[in-house]
């Protein structure tokens, strides 16, 4: 009975994404024939290209980057060391790799399928290439039923990780270090996030757009002071995250060991919580760019989950090992003391203001994100309203505990969602090679005589 609760967990809480992400993420790779990457000019041109518009290429990558940093480079790490030793930062690291070629795959369909509001302002996301993709099958039931559900997930998936894990992170760093009462810290986010909820993405995209890149590049120069004065014991933590990658909880051995190891699963699933790549979520973001085409677009979901996850989450996995801190409780307070068990008590006072950024960037971008879906699946008002209240409470909530059933919820949206939105992304394969080719191949046209305009016509 046991051994069956056991597999159970291990299926709902991702035990099969990481097979499914390496496995459609070669696909891809081979059937674009190694594209973008082959085109490392061509993906630098668009990156220079951050377009204009009301929301250009940059703010929509940074709203996206704003809702893959906090949780999953500061608890989400730790929480993967904790749980999968240092070898889970190996599978953080090969699960980039493909999530970066997903995430691109992704935010292609996103911008090629999004729709226009009243004012000519973009929207879209997974749930509208997931419907047409259905559609232009005949497959009526299909895409009646399963973007709904993925819709449901979002918001699921919105008020747990993004809201109530976040949260938790902030009001225990802030209680622990600064002695702020929980309860003050999830009113202060409240009062903080509602009021920009009301306002909607572009409102949202528009801080994001500051706060992310100054936030991150005080927390990389924090974390390169770690390193420089534990230099001495970086070596032997790269060999351990090497060593301990391959070494399996409980398996028989061979594909099964490396299929089952536990490493592999947390670390890819952390991996996922934090950069977010092939689950569907940041294309609601990244459809509202001003893109030159949805290829170049997708190019800047590339850079994300480059900056998310191999240099952000890096740097706070080896800042974790090298400091020697105990790993046990894998919350947010083991990053904390990683930190200023190096530099002192002032790192307590600065990672205080870091996680409090990180997290309330977070909260915004997936506030939002379970808003857009709330709005796919109902245009009445009074429901985006009842999300609001509820994203509220949930606020307060979070702040005071985040239990591992919590954590279990998360992962079971995310691993549904991402498990949705690989299948989707085979099935339009031809339309994101079409696309990719072109991109590569030929001049760039303006985005709005490439990308289809679909009429909204949501639930």
């Amino acid at each position: 009975m046991k051994g069956g609760e056991d597999m159970l967990k291990w299926l709902l809480t991702g035990g099969l994404i990481p097979p499914m992400l390496l496995l459609v993420g070669v696909f891809f790779l081979v059937y674009l024939k190694g594209y973008p990457w082959r085109a490392p000019r061509r993906m630098l041109t668009a990156l220079r290209d951050g377009g204009g518009g009301k929301t250009s290429s940059f703010r929509a990558m940074m709203l996206a980057l704003a809702g893959t940093l906090g949780v999953g480079n500061i608890v989400g790490v730790a929480n993967a060391i904790s749980i999968g030793g240092a070898g889970a930062v190996f599978w953080m690291w090969l699960s980039a790799l493909f999530a970066m070629l997903l995430k691109y795959v992704e935010i292609l369909l996103a911008v090629s399928h999004r729709r226009t509001d009243k004012k000519g302002g973009f929207f879209g996301g997974a749930v509208y290439y997931i419907r047409d993709c259905f559609l232009s099958r005949r497959w009526g039931r299909l895409a009646a039923v399963v973007p709904v559900i993925f819709a449901v997930l979002m918001v699921v998936d919105a008020l747990s990780m993004g809201c109530v894990i976040q949260v938790r992170a902030v009001g225990e760093t802030l209680e622990e270090v600064v002695g702020i009462p929980t309860v003050y810290s999830g009113v202060l986010l409240v009062m903080l996030t509602l009021p920009l909820l009301a306002r909607g993405t572009k409102g949202i995209s528009a801080l994001t757009e500051y706060l992310v890149p100054i936030m991150s590049v005080g927390y990389i120069i924090l974390s390169v002071v770690v390193l420089i004065l534990r230099r001495d014991a970086l070596g032997s933590v790269l060999l351990s995250i090497c060593r301990d990658a391959f070494a399996p909880e409980s398996a028989v051995g061979g594909v099964s060991g490396f299929l089952l190891s536990r490493a592999l699963r947390v670390g890819t699933m952390r991996g996922l919580l934090s950069n977010e790549g092939g689950c569907g979520t940041a294309p609601t973001a990244h459809a509202a760019a001003d893109a030159k085409s949805p290829a170049h677009q997708g190019v800047w979901g590339i850079f994300e989950v480059f900056a998310d996850t191999i240099v952000l989450c890096t740097a706070t996995a080896l800042v974790i090992l090298v400091s020697g801190v105990d790993t046990t409780s894998g919350g947010v307070m083991t990053t904390v003391n990683a930190y200023s068990s190096v530099l002192g008590g002032f790192a307590s006072w600065f990672f205080s203001v870091a996680v409090f950024c990180f997290g309330y960037a977070t909260l915004l971008c997936w506030g939002s994100y379970g808003m857009e879906s709330v709005r796919f699946l109902s245009k009445k008002k009074r429901w985006r309203a009842l999300y609001m209240l509820v994203f509220g409470l949930c606020v307060l909530f979070g702040v005071r505990g985040a239990p591992e059933a919590i954590w279990n919820i998360a992962d079971f949206s995310i691993a549904a969602m991402t498990a949705i939105n690989l299948c989707v992304l085979l099935l339009l394969r031809r339309e994101v090679r079409e696309e990719t080719l072109g991109f590569v191949e030929k001049a760039p046209q303006e985005c709005k005589n490439i990308c289809k305009m679909h009429t909204d016509g949501g639930f």
